[in-house]
């Protein structure tokens, strides 16, 4: 939608200032968009729908107030059937007001990910109302497969249902029969479960994520009233309290990343065709899993991870109970569920007044009540910064995460020897790309795994930990790419965090190398700083470090031909000398 600009139309405001706000001269917007409609349409039913607006967004069709939504990450849809004019020009005003933040790091502002303007028939499915989930028997596979269906008009309806499921190339493997059903009318939803049969199917993989498509189609008679089709895999997980991780029966450590949707010369607006592009780089660094850190994703993003093989931690904005928060946390399970890359729900982060005490318990057994039932299929997981500690939601959560505190797991394992374990942010080294001496002035870091701040750890650190125990399924790492916000340990007028292990640009810094020659079977080899160092004028010849990240056998370094001697890398990754 295009953003409102007009010398008449005053769009600047102080927004909620008694209350806060940064910059609360630039935190509102508006949107205005003309459009029509197809007056064949006349007996379909419209739906506006937004993946992600930041955030407290108003929304008027026609001069009719649609609705409101709060939350600048949680997509939301508005039934305008009412509203819309099939003769002559509709628009659409959306106001947004971005004064209040939802997060402590840059979140961007406006209609950031894709509207779009949906139409339907009176009888159609409900939002989410596909999700296909599969149990591997064997070498078969029994693909269970929910199809709800909404009837709008004010009297009850005869449909059909059925559902099949097709490889990509199209042919078809399964077909359910033919299952009429009587819907109640005026808004009324009725939910079919069919089970299919798939023969020596092929499994979802980190490395051959194939996808199927699952298919149902509403008739009456011979009339098609709804089609929708919907990418899926199958595959199984499984959670060992003692073993580790599994993925189709076989064990995988998780090598994950934390990540905001930041990215240079975009903000938080990032094309769909970066998703894909961010993925490749972490997966070409050897990484398997992604979390959302801390909120619920574009659609596109889980796309990209299910095309190229990447598992996902999908992340509920707050652990909160309320009605709104709650709303949020259905809507990311009814629009994620199908994704075969979500491997696992989160249902908040560090709320740390509230995590380690009763009421925390409380809010999170509802969160995982509402998961179970929309997603029997999953589990879930919440990001304590805790340590040894068995209070509050560590208490009920069926995966208990740690952030950072990698000196507390084995701890905690000993005394709570029936909860799987992993690591929802580690690591936390900062550096700066490319250069190699501290700059105060400049925000500069080296680029080697020195230094972290007091709360975090280096990344030999707690990889060590994590990679000698088998009782630890893996973890995230603070983080990915590197964001704006969190400028640490600098201040203003540095904006640029430097947790990275690439820059903003997906650019890899020497921690990328670490990592990579850990994580996958690659021969890695990597040399810093660059060989031509920068001598300041008048300043007298150094000794300078060399690190080296390979997982080769040994690395002999040499300089102008001479050996300077031969190091073992394989035990940390890492070779330092002079």
């Amino acid at each position: 939608m295009p953003f409102a600009n007009h010398p008449s139309f005053e769009v600047e405001s102080h927004g909620y200032k008694t209350v806060g706000g940064y910059y609360p001269e630039t935190s509102i917007g508006w949107y205005r968009k003309k459009f029509k409609v197809n007056a064949a349409d006349s007996n379909m039913r419209f739906q506006l729908q937004f993946d992600g607006i930041f955030r407290n967004a108003s929304v008027w069709v026609n001069g009719f107030f649609t609705g409101n939504n709060m939350s600048g990450y949680s997509g939301v849809t508005y039934d305008i059937t009412d509203f819309i004019s099939l003769k002559g020009d509709n628009v659409i005003v959306v106001r947004v007001d971005a004064t209040q933040y939802e997060g402590w790091f840059y979140e961007g502002a406006g209609i950031y990910r894709h509207a779009w303007l949906n139409t339907f028939n009176n009888i159609h499915l409900a939002e989410g109302g596909l999700f296909a989930h599969a149990t591997i028997r064997g070498n078969n596979a029994q693909v269970d497969i929910e199809t709800t269906v909404e009837n709008a008009n004010t009297f009850p309806a005869n449909c059909t249902v059925q559902t099949f499921i097709t490889e990509r190339n199209g042919k078809k493997v399964a077909a359910s029969r033919i299952q009429p059903i009587l819907i109640e009318g005026n808004g009324a939803a009725l939910t079919t479960k069919q089970s299919l049969l798939v023969n020596n199917p092929r499994l979802w993989e980190l490395d051959d994520p194939y996808l199927y498509r699952v298919s149902t189609v509403i008739r009456q008679g011979d009339v098609i009233l709804a089609t929708r089709t919907d990418r899926f895999g199958i595959r199984s997980f499984r959670f060992d309290a003692t073993e580790g991780f599994f993925l189709n029966g076989k064990h995988h450590k998780i090598l994950g990343t934390n990540n905001h949707q930041d990215h240079a010369g975009v903000g938080a607006a990032l094309p769909d065709y970066l998703q894909f592009y961010r993925i490749r780089l972490l997966k070409n660094m050897g990484a398997n899993a992604y979390r959302t850190s801390h909120n619920p994703p574009t659609p596109e993003l889980l796309d990209a991870c299910d095309s190229l093989g990447m598992l996902v931690l999908d992340e509920q904005r707050l652990l909160n109970s309320s009605q709104e928060y709650l709303s949020q946390f259905e809507r990311l399970i009814l629009r994620d569920r199908n994704h075969p890359s979500v491997f696992m729900w989160s249902i908040g982060n560090e709320e740390g007044w509230i995590h380690a005490n009763d009421r925390g318990k409380k809010i999170a057994e509802t969160f995982i009540a509402l998961q179970q039932k929309l997603d029997p299929s999953r589990t879930s997981t919440y990001a304590a910064d805790l340590p040894n500690v068995f209070k509050g939601v560590n208490e009920v959560i069926p995966v208990r995460s740690f952030n950072y505190r990698q000196n507390a797991v084995a701890d905690y394992h000993r005394d709570h020897p029936a909860q799987p374990l992993m690591g929802t942010e580690m690591g936390s080294t900062v550096t700066t790309r490319g250069q190699y001496e501290v700059d105060s002035v400049r925000a500069y870091l080296p680029d080697h795994d020195i230094t972290a701040p007091w709360w975090a750890s280096t990344a030999e650190a707690w990889w060590k930990l994590a990679a000698e125990n088998k009782f630890w399924m893996g973890g995230f790492i603070w983080t990915g790419f590197d964001y704006r916000g969190e400028p640490t340990p600098f201040h203003w007028p540095n904006i640029n965090s430097h947790f990275g292990v690439m820059d903003v640009c997906g650019f890899p810094k020497n921690l990328y190398y670490y990592y990579q020659s850990w994580w996958t079977d690659k021969d890695v080899l990597n040399i810093s700083p660059h060989w031509n160092w920068p001598v300041k004028w008048g300043e007298e010849p150094r000794v300078v470090d060399v690190w080296v990240n390979s997982n080769a056998d040994n690395v002999e370094l040499f300089l102008k031909g001479k050996s300077l001697g031969k190091k073992i890398c394989r035990e940390t990754g890492i070779c330092n000398g002079q």
